[in-house]
């Protein structure tokens, strides 16, 4: 379980640059394609408040009450010392590589294994990154968010998000680049 852990890490560490190193590459030749469509920074023309009307399709972003972005802050986070850790069982698996704009997504052609969440099994689906970070800590933005999307047979969804922020360099991914 724990080389796992570590082939996972190492996996999407490694993927994580080569998306950032892609990114800045596809940059330059698609100037159109970097204008994006809504912001996350509040107060701004496409910030979270005006996205119902960026696009008709869009129009029920104009009437939640709790969705992303979420500030997970100190007085509406609920910590649930007993929930455990989380049970996965993930596998190598045939993955396509998109851009689609706001984020880069990695999905799954295969069976990348799953998550077991009050005894049902989710199946991982796909990654997609958000760089900076889709949601918040007391107000603190991080440098970039990755969203496991996982689904049961009957189509129910659970995403595992991890927050990222930029540090000490990853002895693998050095070796990689030099």
């Amino acid at each position: 379980m724990a080389d796992h852990s570590i082939k996972l890490t190492t996996l999407s560490a490694f993927l994580v640059l080569f998306i950032l190193l892609l990114q800045s590459h596809i940059a330059i030749s698609q100037e159109v394609a970097d204008k994006m469509e809504f912001s996350y920074q509040k107060g701004s023309e496409l910030g979270p408040e005006h996205w119902g009307h960026i696009h008709k399709e869009w129009a029920a972003c104009g009437q939640g009450q709790m969705q992303s972005p979420v500030d997970l802050s100190d007085d509406r986070v609920e910590i649930l010392p007993l929930l455990g850790f989380l049970r996965r069982s993930y596998r190598p698996a045939a993955t396509v590589l998109k851009n689609r704009g706001h984020d880069i997504m990695l999905r799954f052609e295969g069976n990348a294994g799953s998550v077991r969440i009050d005894g049902s099994e989710y199946a991982l689906k796909q990654l997609h990154w958000h760089s900076p970070s889709e949601h918040t800590i007391n107000g603190r933005r991080f440098h970039m968010e990755l969203h496991m999307v996982h689904q049961t047979a009957d189509n129910r969804t659970a995403v595992v998000g991890i927050l990222y922020t930029l540090g000490r360099s990853e002895p693998f991914l050095a070796k990689v680049l030099h």
